[in-house]
Formats: structure tokens, sequence, C-alpha cells
């Protein structure tokens, strides 16, 4: 049975209700120190303002993650770049019970990667609540750029080439996935058929 995301995403908070709501005065400055430094290309606003087909993203996020500060206040300048986009955000508290049986906590465990609950996990969801893609954690350009400061320029995997400058890495990296689920949706048969376009 799919998992009740509609539900989940009906109580969640826009970005700055979610702030407001879960962060601390030093955690919101920290998070806006981000979103103040989100510089998003011409290119880059241009794709954005061209999703033309409505998507819900669920964020499960904690404002006490340091990899949720360095991503979400890039999601959120994503969202108001696209008017087609709904951005909500889940908390999950930074020590939390997993046998608990609240919203967060069942989401936590849902979205958990490589055994563990991680933040942020975004969920790509289509405008009738259909899962589309699930990511998150931290990208392949923030891997590679750990990986070799702990393995030195090569690894057993081959060369690892950590980009020149992480963040705008991070920001063209996590646009990719708003991008594929934006084109996804344009090009679904089902919702061709929907909006009467085929």
């Amino acid at each position: 049975m799919p998992y009740d995301f509609q539900t989940i995403f009906s109580t969640a908070a826009p970005y700055r209700e979610y702030l407001a709501i879960h962060g601390s005065l030093e955690e919101q400055a920290r998070w806006k120190n981000i979103y103040d430094s989100v510089c998003l290309t011409d290119a880059q606003r241009t794709l954005l303002a061209g999703f033309r087909r409505k998507m819900n993203v669920l964020c499960l996020a904690g404002t006490w993650c340091g990899d949720c500060v360095n991503a979400c206040p890039i999601f959120e300048r994503f969202a108001e770049a696209a008017p087609a986009i709904d951005l909500r955000f889940v908390h999950r508290p930074q020590r939390f019970d997993p046998a608990v049986g609240d919203p967060a906590t069942a989401l936590a465990k849902e979205l958990s990667i490589c055994g563990g609950p991680r933040v942020p996990m975004l969920v790509f969801l289509s405008e009738d609540w259909c899962e589309c893609e699930r990511f998150g954690e931290r990208t392949l350009a923030f891997y590679r750029n750990k990986a070799a400061s702990l393995q030195g320029p090569s690894c057993p995997t081959g060369l690892i080439a950590p980009p020149a400058d992480l963040f705008s890495a991070n920001v063209a990296e996590w646009l990719t996935h708003f991008e594929r689920v934006q084109l996804m949706l344009q090009t679904s048969p089902r919702l061709l058929r929907l909006h009467g376009e085929i």
C-alpha cells in the first residue's frame, strides 16, 4: 500500500512558518544566512519559471541539521522562482524515539536510507499525490568533496574530482532533481490525458 504522503503534506508547513515554529533564533539566523547567499543564475531562474505542471514537494528536515541549513534554503529559492512548486516541511527532532508513533517519526522511518533516518529528505509528488521521486541527505558533489578529503584525490572507485565551488555545484545538482520530476510530470501520458493535452 502506498505511503499516505497527502495527509502528511496537508499538515506540513511552508518554509517561513516551519522556521518560525521549529527554529531557535540562532538556527533561523543560520538558515537566513544561507538563504541570502543562494544566487540562482539567469538560466536557472528561466528554467524554474518554465515549470508548468504542479509539483508537491515534501521535505523532512531538522532546523538543527547542518545538511538541512545548507540545502533547504536552496529548495525555497527554487519554489519562489517556480509557482508550480508547492514546497512544505515536516520537522524531525534531532533526538527521537523510533518507537513513538507520531507522523514525523513514521515519515522518518519511511524515508530512512543507509540504515538510518536522514535529513533533509525530499519526496516529489504529482498534483494528484502520486510519488515521483525520493532523494535527499547529500548531493554527489558533497560526497565527492567528502571522499576526496578522506581518501585524497583518488580512491579505488576512480578519480574523485570535487567541484571548485561546492555550494554552486550543490544548487545545480539539487535543481536537476526538481527538473527531472517536472519533465516526468510534463511528459506523463496519464497527466497529459488528465489535462486534455493528448
